[in-house]
């Protein structure tokens, strides 16, 4: 075993681990619970306190999973290759094909794996999520399945340390030497014999956002977890680690305007835009707010508001469709007409009107409207169109909401091979893996598909966990 010594007055803490995990959301557990199945002594080492554990994973709610019939909560089938077109279509063909399918592939023997760690699923939400067929849905959400995951690492023997913020890892040719973190005070050194990497993106550090983005990351809302600011990886890529992605793309969501800076998580979400028109500060469309059923076009909002000016959009419902999406966590802005509607949400009165008349004019027969699938109820003569669920907006109470660019996690990352492991120029670094939302971009190079953060994660700490304590051993 290999350990750290730390002077404590007279006393002398001695931590031994074969394993160190950096992180301790889902991919993280995902390794440790492997690893510790295959005799190794883990150590999580998690930045956040205990009562907020788990990274983004406490804010998700499903895991995209392949099958060839029914499996668990699934109904029917979702092969391989619809799931992998489903990528292509979000990340516009930016994905590295082999770790894809790997995930893909590998995700329909994790949900019986999850089942026997402790996580239990429930039948698919109705409405816009229209996830029944792909996603399995966690009973308690992702709070429970992080739970449950942290009571099995415990009985299999893995020790979990809470505010443990890892600044360093001394990398000395092809080898993670030790591990420098402070913890109750203390700076500390760990000396395991393999590491594993599952500590996520850089979203939380809005300087380190803004140097990617420019100002208008400033606007930006972190609807993640505050305490992924990329400290490991930035360390790792300063020792010349190789990396993979884009530091300007990642997974941002339109959320609610009202939403807190940080940790608003998945509640704060909203899913009208299909039933909708959105407008800018100026009261104009930009985008077609039908062009695909919601869970494969919820990811691309982020960045449309993004590119808006103050980067702000603006839903404008009305009573007809105010009850075909999931209920959002604050109220709508509520008006009797679309004037006191624009007025209450700070937008020109005037032009709010002629922009729902064109629309309204552009309408055509909705005598086919069905809301949870492509239905072709489409506009006409009207740019930016509407391909599905144009209908007017015509019937009273009217109802707002404003839209933030919401970041969930950036996909700047690590690079690791079919085994999860890290390199440099001059090859595999032996004894460092990678795992979840900090190695994601090597397969989501843009855009994002609901469930698929939590396939990554899981697929890849598992291999990792298994390789970790391969090499351990």
């Amino acid at each position: 075993m290999n350990g750290t010594s730390v002077q404590r007055g007279h006393e002398t803490i001695t931590i031994t681990c074969d394993i160190a995990v950096i992180g301790g959301g889902n991919a993280a557990l995902c390794a440790a619970i492997t690893a510790a199945e295959k005799g190794a002594k883990v150590v999580i080492l998690e930045t956040a306190p205990k009562a907020y554990r788990g990274g983004n994973s406490r804010h998700t709610r499903n895991f995209r999973c392949m099958h060839a019939g029914p499996l668990g909560p699934l109904v029917d089938d979702y092969s391989e290759e619809e799931y992998f077109e489903d990528l292509l279509k979000v990340t516009a063909g930016k994905t590295d094909e082999k770790l894809a399918r790997l995930a893909i592939r590998t995700s329909e023997e994790c949900l019986p794996w999850m089942q026997e760690h402790g996580v239990r699923f429930q039948p698919s939400l109705s409405g816009t999520l229209s996830l029944a067929r792909t996603n399995a849905f966690f009973m308690g959400g992702g709070k429970s399945l992080v739970n449950a995951y942290y009571r099995t690492a415990e009985k299999l023997g893995v020790t979990a340390f809470y505010e443990a913020n890892v600044i360093h890892l001394e990398l000395d040719g092809d080898a993670v030497r030790h591990i420098d973190y402070t913890h109750e005070g203390e700076a500390k050194r760990l000396a395991p014999k393999a590491v594993i990497v599952a500590s996520g993106g850089f979203q939380a550090d809005i300087d380190w956002l803004t140097r990617a983005w420019g100002p208008a990351a400033q606007n930006f809302l972190i609807r993640g977890t505050p305490y992924n600011r990329g400290v490991v990886l930035a360390d790792l890529l300063e020792q010349d680690v190789q990396s993979v992605g884009d530091p300007t793309q990642c997974h941002a969501v339109a959320i609610d305007g009202r939403a807190p800076k940080y940790d608003g998580g998945i509640v704060t979400r909203l899913d009208c835009v299909p039933f909708s028109i959105v407008v800018n500060k100026d009261a104009e469309r930009f985008y077609d707010e039908g062009e695909d059923v919601w869970p494969k076009r919820y990811a691309i909002w982020g960045r449309l508001v993004a590119n808006q000016p103050d980067q702000v959009g603006y839903v404008i419902i009305d009573a007809k469709s105010l009850n075909l999406f999931m209920p959002s966590v604050f109220p709508p802005i509520k008006a009797d007409t679309l004037e006191e509607l624009a007025d209450k949400m700070g937008l020109p009165a005037e032009k709010l009107r002629n922009t729902v008349e064109s629309f309204n004019a552009a309408c055509g027969d909705t005598s086919d409207f069905h809301p949870t699938e492509l239905d072709g109820v489409a506009t006409s003569g009207l740019t930016p169109p509407k391909t599905n669920w144009a209908r007017p907006i015509t019937e009273p109470p009217f109802y707002g909401y404003s839209l933030r660019t919401g970041v969930t996690f950036t996909y700047l990352g690590l690079k690791v091979d079919e085994s999860a492991q890290c390199s440099t120029a001059n090859g595999p670094i032996r004894n460092l893996w990678a795992a979840g939302e900090t190695m994601a971009g090597s397969i989501l190079g843009q855009g994002y598909l609901a469930g698929f953060g939590m396939t990554i994660g899981t697929v890849f700490g598992r291999i990792a966990g298994r390789e970790a304590a391969n090499y351990a051993n």
